[in-house]
């Protein structure tokens, strides 16, 4: 496995900071288990599931 150095993962971190927003969703225990086995069935990841079921509700077309 190649070796991360320190400056990477903070430079790493702080162009997340500076580029994305979090949200975070609070669901029942075990209900994130099921949701992103439902996502990895349809070949996405929980975040791009998420995501496109947030556009699809607001009638807005997922970016990419």
């Amino acid at each position: 496995m190649a070796k991360v150095y320190e400056s990477t993962l903070k430079a790493k971190k702080k162009w997340e900071r500076e580029n994305y927003d979090a949200l975070g969703v609070r669901v029942k225990k075990g209900e994130r288990d099921r949701i992103k086995a439902f996502a990895e069935g349809q070949g996405k990841s929980l975040n791009s599931f998420c995501k496109e079921a947030i556009c699809s509700a607001m009638g807005e077309k997922p970016e990419n």
